[in-house]
């Protein structure tokens, strides 16, 4: 860990996401209930943002909660609401110092009125921000995602307004949740489990995936570095040669 001395400031992925995973674990290796590995991950989320930032990453994307996590018992649940209300709450100010844009993906429509209420002032808070924007996935699921859209683009074509012939790549991500935010060009997953969970399964094609063993509460700004090197030290080809890459 060198710090950002290392970092090639002009291969900075323009989005990361992150699949926060661990914090069960790591709560139960200290003897805590799982919502208290939830409250202690709250500073590598903090740290992850500022440095993301910092370093001049466009867009972050944290997997918050999925569609998958509603199947989690009831309290923990509950629990995972209430500390997403207060996040909100307490980072916003931190948010709109540091010109930082909070946008979500998701159903989000399904959270609770209170969660609903503060993520939507907090993005009307944070519009302006141009430094960088941070995506939180709450309710989100890769499959979900394409079914909406498949959804969303039948009725657009049973309305006439798409001809069939019409329908591409990039008129499908169109329809997609992240609609005008540029695909991941990094993952990153903590814990060491080796899968995207349903996570922007469309979006990560072409992604580089950097995975560690570490539980997402212990993740710091020079562990996000870290994963910025390993990401400027990959030759991302796009499905043609080595040669043709070096030609371009």
């Amino acid at each position: 860990m060198t710090g950002q001395a290392e970092i090639d400031s002009l291969n900075i992925p323009a989005h990361v996401a992150v699949i926060m995973d661990g914090n069960g674990r790591w709560a139960k290796q200290r003897g805590g209930l799982r919502v208290f590995g939830h409250q202690s991950a709250i500073k590598a989320v903090r740290e992850t943002v500022e440095e993301a930032a910092q370093l001049g990453v466009k867009y972050l994307t944290l997997y918050a909660f999925s569609t998958e996590n509603w199947n989690r018992p009831a309290l923990e649940v509950m629990a995972l609401m209430q500390l997403l209300v207060h996040t909100i709450r307490q980072e916003t100010p931190i948010l709109l110092k540091n010109s930082i844009r909070l946008q979500s993906i998701g159903d989000t429509a399904s959270l609770p009125a209170g969660c609903q209420r503060e993520l939507a002032e907090a993005q009307e808070l944070t519009k302006a921000g141009t430094r960088m924007t941070l995506v939180l996935a709450l309710s989100y699921s890769g499959r979900w995602d394409l079914a909406q859209a498949a959804r969303r683009l039948a009725v657009d074509v049973a309305a006439g307004r798409v001809q069939p012939a019409d329908v591409s790549e990039a008129s499908i991500a169109g329809y997609l949740a992240t609609a005008g935010i540029p695909d991941p060009e990094l993952l990153i997953r903590t814990s060491g489990e080796q899968r995207i969970s349903n996570f922007m399964l469309w979006q990560l094609a072409y992604t580089e995936l950097y995975i560690t063993d570490l539980l997402w509460p212990d993740f710091r700004r020079e562990h996000l570095q870290d994963a910025i090197r390993a990401y400027q030290r990959r030759e991302r080809r796009f499905g043609k040669t080595s040669e043709q890459i070096t030609v371009s």
